[in-house]
């Protein structure tokens, strides 16, 4: 049995001959072979980059508000004010990552109405699988932009029903108050006033007026301020019903963009469906057609077979 003898260097040494024969020198055949071992990344697409900076940007936004969670609920740690410049600062970033994915929605919708025939046929497979791809790119961004903004929703829930809880015992703490502060004068006046010494007629009427007067403001500043109180705790109340009705106007906005875009398709199938019923229409009456004149040129050549013989 003969001995097998390695050829890899000779191959090598033609490979190379070969190459310099064609005009490669040394730096151009080791730039080929170094090609061949690290491999160049591949070039990505405008709509990956945007992808991928939209998926940057809602990671951004959950570490905003985890990094400033307990400063928004926590009231001790922070005012009202610097609340508001977080909550502000986050639906800013929920805005922007939004308009981020309606590009790329755009975008999606751009390359199909392209993709599609003079029928309205897809008929490159390569072309639609990335088309699904992509939508379920999107899907999945809008999905991890919910989930992000549904944390931010549970956080403001938490800090409006906390503004409602301090609400109510002030409330309370203050119409006990007012109460006390009105049995305050009769205590001292009852107090002052002993039953063997008279008072002077006039006197006694002044000082009935001025305690009816007293009492009467009291009264009417204390309504004041239950009205005043009873108006805050509404305005904290519908502006957390104001968030949540947007939040499931945002959702539905979605939804009926989604029936649209559904009823759209369905529209244009119709309209194929039409179109090849119409064809099948010609196609069956020409077939009659055909049918016929070969039955009666069928009947007319027995007929004449018939004659002859």
């Amino acid at each position: 049995m003969a001995k097998i003898r390695d050829r890899t260097e000779d191959f090598k040494d033609v490979v190379r001959q070969t190459a310099l024969s064609l005009g490669y020198n040394e730096s151009k055949m080791a730039a080929i072979l170094s090609s061949f071992i690290i491999h160049k990344p591949l070039q990505r697409t405008s709509f990956t980059k945007a992808a991928l900076k939209t998926l940057e940007s809602i990671r951004t936004l959950e570490q905003f508000i985890m990094q400033h969670r307990k400063d928004y609920v926590d009231v001790h740690r922070t005012t009202e004010q610097e609340r508001d410049s977080i909550e502000h600062e986050v639906t800013v970033f929920i805005k922007a990552c939004k308009d981020q994915i309606d590009i790329l929605k755009n975008s999606i919708s751009g390359e199909e109405a392209k993709s599609r025939g003079w029928l309205g046929i897809r008929d490159d497979h390569s072309n639609a699988d990335t088309i699904a791809h992509k939508h379920g790119v999107v899907l999945i961004l809008s999905e991890r932009l919910h989930s992000v903004t549904a944390q931010f929703d549970q956080l403001r829930a938490i800090r409006f029903q906390d503004a409602i809880n301090r609400r109510i015992p002030r409330k309370k703490m203050k119409r006990v108050s007012s109460s006390n502060a009105t049995e305050i004068p009769k205590s001292i006046n009852s107090e002052l006033r002993e039953p063997d010494e008279p008072q002077p007629e006039p006197l006694r009427v002044q000082q009935q007026l001025l305690d009816d007067e007293t009492r009467a403001l009291q009264v009417e500043l204390s309504s004041l301020l239950d009205a005043v109180q009873e108006t805050e705790t509404q305005m904290v109340e519908m502006s957390a019903l104001n968030h949540l009705m947007s939040t499931h106007i945002l959702q539905q906005a979605q939804q009926i963009e989604l029936l649209y875009e559904q009823a759209v398709e369905a529209t244009s199938n119709v309209e194929l469906g039409n179109k090849e019923l119409s064809q099948a229409i010609q196609r069956n009456s020409s077939s009659r057609t055909f049918l016929l004149l070969f039955l009666f040129v069928l009947t007319f050549s027995i007929i004449f077979l018939d004659w002859y013989s």
